[in-house]
């Protein structure tokens, strides 16, 4: 029996999401760690994305955005993805709020995916082999020219990584002036000194990111490889169980803490982690 191609099923490349979704390369990266979606591979490794992945990135990203805690954009995109079909249908799939819940309609068919306390505020529908969103409120004016520019720099400090390393520091630093809730710059800082051996440096940074985004798994998972490269065990292992209890299904994070426990000698802690993270493992 052949099987379809990957372009088919996954027509849409990361340059492609980038530039219809507005999101940067990073942005999208921690959406996939995070567990939002998972792209399949197409020539050369290249990701290649699904219509239900391009819904769920823009999802996932406008509910970050508006300061949804991840947990519950987790749990509430977890059980929509489960709903979504794989491809457009026929008649088009539009996805609107509906009070607290989100309702899907594709075909003749609505239903409404148990989201809890969530509230959406835009539909997606797809046109002439795109995607389109749509608002669903009445028109407000454009965002403060302001956040253009904050987003702008982030851009900027990225770029500066490879090149400039104090500039980028420079730049995140900055940005953390400006935005003291910007996660993806604490974590992109996080994870620069880190590597330069500032593990001691990020974890205080990243104490100061956990003040401002408690509900940010990655923000708690960087705060324990840090912790973790400085011997302290048990403090990285409270660490990544408090990710944990944001995203249960982070399946390094439950490596990393069994591997500790192992290590420790809590061997029942170390059995269980390694449960989670076998269950969570891909399934060939």
């Amino acid at each position: 029996m052949s099987t379809a191609p990957v372009e088919s099923t996954h027509p849409y490349t990361l340059r492609g999401v980038r530039q219809m979704l507005g999101l940067t390369r990073h942005a999208i990266s921690k959406l996939i760690e995070l567990g939002f979606v998972d792209p399949s591979r197409g020539p050369g490794r290249a990701l290649r994305f699904s219509f239900r992945d391009v819904v769920l990135l823009r999802s996932a990203h406008d509910l970050r955005v508006a300061r949804i805690p991840t947990r519950q954009i987790l749990r509430s995109l977890r059980r929509l993805r489960e709903t979504l079909p794989a491809e457009v249908p026929v008649s088009g799939l539009r996805i609107t709020a509906a009070g607290d819940r989100i309702t899907v309609r594709a075909e003749d068919t609505q239903w409404e995916p148990d989201t809890g306390q969530l509230v959406m505020d835009f539909s997606v529908a797809p046109a002439t082999g795109s995607v389109s969103f749509i608002s669903q409120r009445a028109a407000e004016p454009p965002a403060p020219e302001a956040d253009d520019d904050l987003e702008a720099l982030f851009e900027t400090a990225e770029e500066l990584e490879a090149a400039d390393p104090v500039a980028a520091e420079d730049t995140y630093r900055l940005i953390l002036e400006q935005d003291p809730a910007h996660a993806h710059a604490y974590l992109n800082l996080g994870f620069m000194l880190c590597e330069a051996g500032r593990c001691g440096e990020a974890v205080a940074l990243y104490d100061q990111g956990i003040a401002r985004c408690p509900d940010d798994p990655l923000m708690h998972y960087n705060r324990a490889v840090a912790l973790e490269e400085l011997g302290r065990v048990a403090a990285a292992l409270s660490s990544y169980e408090a990710c944990l209890l944001l995203a249960p299904d982070f399946a390094d994070a439950h490596q990393n803490a069994a591997l500790l426990y192992a290590k420790a000698g809590q061997k029942q802690l170390a059995i269980r982690h390694f449960s989670a993270f076998r269950r969570l493992q891909p399934r060939g």
